[in-house]
């Protein structure tokens, strides 16, 4: 490297300690550490125009995808740059694991001291809350020559970034609030298989799947194979297909059943009881903001499971995350909703707070995302045949609601042009993405059964919508004969029809009201009525 090179500041790369993070001492001078370095696109001008295209076709009501030999030469990064950040971690005696073209990423192994010399930063260790991380404080530094090569750099911190959005049911939870009213003590609470629920919300009941790939991106947890053979069983249907994949040292790793299995268990048996028939292929990723990142854009650029769609249930509040973290994630989303990949993710438990103690309003991320199908929650009550009453799901204080609120970081998407969005509850007002998009069952006391590490149990959560609604896509897929992908400007426009909505209820700062609303979006997808709307604008 030459002798006083000029650096900039990394835009979006500030990290500060966690809240009650307690400071324990360097990290060692010889920890072995690896990154991931995100390049922007090469041809930038390119990509948009396939976005303005691909927009302008779904508005139509067509569909347009590139085809993955025209998104490499679109989407990919320049090799010559690729080189650049290869020659630069040579200069500081790292090593280069994986260069990726298509992934925009070139993978970096090396000692803390000289990652912390390469990108000027100063590595120590933290404990919070039992648990021990690296961390950094203010940004990363890099090269000026590099400053219009690089995205972002992934790995450096590797701190917990994000939680599972699943809530068991607990029977002696009293809820509070609306809930009490919904639900008094002398009516029992009531469970559903997920093929119920797809019944109840019309599913495509003439599909179970067949050809497509549904991924499911874990940061943590495990199956049991098992668990998933007497599930099925249990249900009289096909077990489907599950594979895993490992990202950057993520591996299947079941544990007990209050742990993160309960996420990962919760997500394969919705989604494949819903389309027994789709691949159910699971990548593990460490629950870092590197591991998230490389996890999704694996998922998406995978040449040999090839998911036609992505079910995302962790997240945390935007405020937890970097911005060039949130740039990338949104920016590889992106990349999904060129190549025809819906992304379905979980917009929270923990109502319109995020369960941030900030007395601020706070929108979940990646859920957050423009290029997302964010995943809202409701409550049902009924019987195994029919809906008698469907609202937000709020259970008060301690008990859980959907997420929901106004994006502090993402601009009012052009799909939500005509939604009516309401300002932010902020005391800013600010004017932003809304989210969720559509809802579906979450409350715990209404919630799906499943098994987990050998136990039958109850689990809801916004956690459970993301996987239903990825398996409602996969027979949406079936039946048409190509991908839907982003769904989100139909639903704002052609198809606006096919909703239910949920008029009633609250998630704090947010009510549910007529037409969109900040607790479960547009309402309940009727999936026949969906499918109906598909093959008119096809």
């Amino acid at each position: 490297m030459p002798a006083n090179e000029p650096r900039v500041a990394l835009a979006g790369s500030d990290r500060s300690p966690l809240p009650e993070a307690r400071e324990i001492g360097p990290v060692p001078p010889d920890e072995w550490i690896e990154l991931t370095i995100r390049l922007r696109a090469a041809n930038a001008d390119a990509l948009m125009a396939a976005a303005r295209a691909q927009d302008a076709a779904t508005d139509s009501g067509r569909h347009g995808f590139l085809s993955r030999t025209d998104f490499r030469a679109a989407s990919s990064a320049d090799p010559a740059e690729i080189g650049q950040i290869e020659a630069f971690a040579r200069e500081h005696g790292l090593d280069v694991l994986a260069s990726e073209i298509v992934e925009r990423r070139v993978v970096i192994g090396g000692s803390c001291a000289r990652l912390s010399a390469a990108f000027g930063v100063t590595l120590r260790q933290y404990e919070v809350g039992g648990t021990t991380y690296r961390g950094r404080t203010g940004p990363v530094t890099i090269p000026v020559r590099l400053e219009p090569v690089v995205e972002g750099v992934f790995g450096l911190d590797d701190r917990p970034q994000a939680q599972p959005h699943f809530r068991v049911f607990d029977p002696g939870l009293a809820p509070t609030g609306p809930a009490a009213a919904f639900r008094p003590a002398t009516v029992v609470a009531r469970s559903f298989t997920p093929p119920q629920v797809a019944r109840l919300y019309d599913f495509v009941a003439d599909a179970d799947g067949t050809g497509e790939a549904i991924a499911l991106i874990e940061l943590g947890g495990g199956l049991r194979p098992a668990d998933l053979d007497a599930y099925f069983t249990g249900l009289g249907i096909v077990q489907p297909s599950v594979t895993t994949v490992s990202v950057d040292g993520g591996r299947n790793g079941p544990t007990t059943p209050d742990s993160a299995d309960g996420e990962v268990m919760l997500d394969i048996e919705v989604a494949g009881s819903v389309a027994p028939r789709a691949r159910i292929v699971v990548y593990f990723a460490p629950n870092t903001d590197r591991g998230f990142l490389d996890a999704i854009t694996t998922a998406v650029h995978d040449p040999t499971n090839t998911p036609s769609i992505i079910s995302i249930s962790w997240g945390g509040p935007e405020s937890a995350w970097t911005a060039q973290a949130m740039q990338a994630m949104d920016s590889a989303f992106g990349d999904a909703a060129l190549l025809g990949v819906t992304v379905t993710c979980a917009s929270g438990d923990n109502g319109s707070d995020d369960r941030v103690s900030d007395g601020r309003a706070h929108a979940d991320f990646p859920a957050s995302s423009p290029n997302v199908l964010a995943c809202g929650g409701t409550r049902i009550a009924g019987s195994i045949t029919a809906i008698t009453d469907e609202r937000t799901w709020n259970d008060g204080a301690g008990g859980g609601s959907s997420g929901g609120g106004i994006s502090d970081v993402f601009a009012p998407p052009p799909y939500q042009a005509r939604a009516h969005l309401p300002t932010s509850a902020n005391p800013d007002g600010r004017a932003g993405r809304g989210v969720p998009d559509v809802a579906g069952d979450a409350c715990p006391a209404s919630g799906y059964a499943v098994r987990v590490d050998g136990r039958e149990m109850v689990i809801g959560g916004t956690s459970a919508v993301a996987p239903l609604y990825a398996g409602l896509v996969a027979l949406l897929n079936q039946k048409l004969g190509r991908p839907v992908g982003f769904l989100n400007p139909i639903l704002y426009g052609p198809a606006a029809g096919v909703f239910r909505d949920i008029t009633e209820g609250n998630n704090g700062a947010y009510a549910a009201g007529v037409g969109w609303d900040a607790c479960t979006g547009l309402g309940r997808v009727d999936g026949a009525r969906l499918l109906a709307a598909l093959e008119q604008t096809s």
